[in-house]
């Protein structure tokens, strides 16, 4: 693939070698810091949070009370005292009364996601929203879902308790530390509905409008073997939506380019794609207000299993599942520690790239937090066809950088700030603005 070459810059080479070598040197730290937070994951937590969940037989959301021991109602409190029992969240039971409607929620019922909240230091409010979905379904005797049948035997311990195990230890190693971005680690019910909790909660956070930076959804985390034999327990699937340059998408290259700095035994396998074919995951009713969402999903699934009396933790690897909380969790460390994200538009909404001189590349930006805890910002370029950023520059404390001889048309810009604790924000990429559609007032002539 054709690399960015022949690039002239408007400051001496000796003195961008520098900078770069000392913004390499800053960032070290903030990979030592993301190292000690994933060392601290535990396969023994991990296990135990499957095996509780799956003891309570079933978790299908329109599932009858039955003692504090099986279905939905024991789980979420069983969840609540969980996170409670961690010092340094809010712990939020977000319930909700649901009519009878549609053909999958066949009565009225409620619906209640546990929501755990790890408040940031920031001045102005960034969220991070990390999650899984803690309802379960399996088919009937049939082979067939019906979904009036809602006291069938429904263990889930992939679908979903791994990512629910996941979301809990991550809540115990993240809760003691300082971030700067507020993080919602979010137990949704209803997924297996329609998204229903999801989807609740994103039109909350819009109507709110609430500054959701990033959602980061774990779905099924825990599987090695696939019905064919195949096994897999070296990476992990990310998906994220189109276009190349969408807010998602740019989320998942930060995930891989973090987490295999951090954990390099492990790939993060980045597919371009909203999510597997004909299915769905809590991260879409985000993508659909706006906001940047991924999904982690196993690297090969066990189809044989999956919503059946079958999906039990004998079935799985924890191994492989405290592999992904390790990925996930430095991703969204990174993420909550580091500085905000630049920005690159204009009042208006237009990207701050303009043609310096008729043929060079002027980028420029805005960032409004305190200079002093920031190293710099770095500029990213890449092929408008490459699935990842090819060249990277430290650009200093500037608000302005040119490449010489650089076609805007040609190439994909974006740029980041470096904190001084090493760790970096997401890349905000100059993108165009949909282009609006001409109408005209015209006569026609006969």
């Amino acid at each position: 693939m054709r690399k960015v070459v022949s690039l002239f810059f408007i400051l001496p080479l000796a003195f961008l070698l520098f900078e770069v070598s000392r913004a390499q040197e800053i960032e070290a730290k903030g990979y030592d810091f993301l190292k000690r937070a994933v060392d601290q994951v535990s396969e023994q937590n991990i296990a135990s949070t499957i095996r509780a969940l799956q003891a309570f037989k079933t978790r299908n959301l329109l599932s009858e009370p039955r003692g504090k021991n099986s279905g939905i109602a024991a789980a979420r409190d069983w969840l609540l005292t969980e996170f409670r029992k961690i010092p340094g969240l809010e712990v939020v039971d977000d319930g909700y009364r649901l009519p009878k409607q549609g053909q999958r929620i066949v009565k009225d019922t409620e619906l209640h996601n546990v929501v755990a909240i790890k408040k940031g230091k920031a001045d102005r409010e960034r969220i991070i929203i990390v999650n899984a979905h803690y309802d379960t379904i399996a088919v009937s005797q049939d082979g067939r879902f019906h979904y009036e049948d809602i006291n069938t035997e429904a263990p889930g311990a992939n679908d979903d308790a791994s990512g629910i195990a996941a979301l809990l230890e991550m809540a115990r190693l993240i809760a003691p530390l300082e971030t700067q971005a507020t993080i919602h680690l979010v137990a949704f019910s209803g997924e297996e509905q329609g998204l229903v909790g999801s989807t609740l909660y994103a039109q909350k956070m819009k109507q709110q409008g609430k500054n959701v930076e990033a959602v980061l959804t774990m779905d099924m985390i825990s599987n090695v073997k696939a019905g064919n034999g195949y096994i897999d327990s070296t990476r992990v699937r990310v998906f994220s939506d189109d276009p190349s340059d969408s807010p998602g998408r740019e989320l998942a290259r930060y995930v891989k380019r973090v987490a295999e700095q951090v954990y390099p035994s492990f790939e993060v396998s980045l597919i371009y794609r909203a999510d597997r074919f004909g299915r769905g995951g809590d991260h879409t009713p985000f993508v659909q207000e706006g906001y940047a969402g991924i999904r982690f999903t196993e690297a090969r699934e066990n189809y044989s299993v999956q919503h059946s009396t079958q999906d039990l933790i004998e079935n799985l690897s924890v191994p492989y599942c405290a592999d992904v909380t390790r990925v996930v969790l430095a991703a969204t460390l990174s993420l909550a520690c580091a500085p905000e994200a630049p920005v690159v538009t204009s009042e208006r909404g237009g990207p701050l790239l303009g043609r310096g001189q008729g043929y060079d590349a002027e980028l420029r930006w805005k960032w409004e937090g305190n200079p002093e805890k920031i190293a710099g910002f770095k500029v990213y370029v890449r092929d408008t066809k490459a699935p990842y950023w090819e060249r990277c520059y430290f650009a200093g404390k500037a608000d302005t950088f040119v490449l010489r001889n650089v076609s805007i048309d040609d190439l994909t810009f974006g740029v980041s700030a470096l904190g001084q604790d090493g760790l970096e924000s997401l890349v905000s990429v100059y993108r165009l603005p949909p282009r609006r559609r001409a109408e005209y007032r015209f006569e026609e002539i006969k």
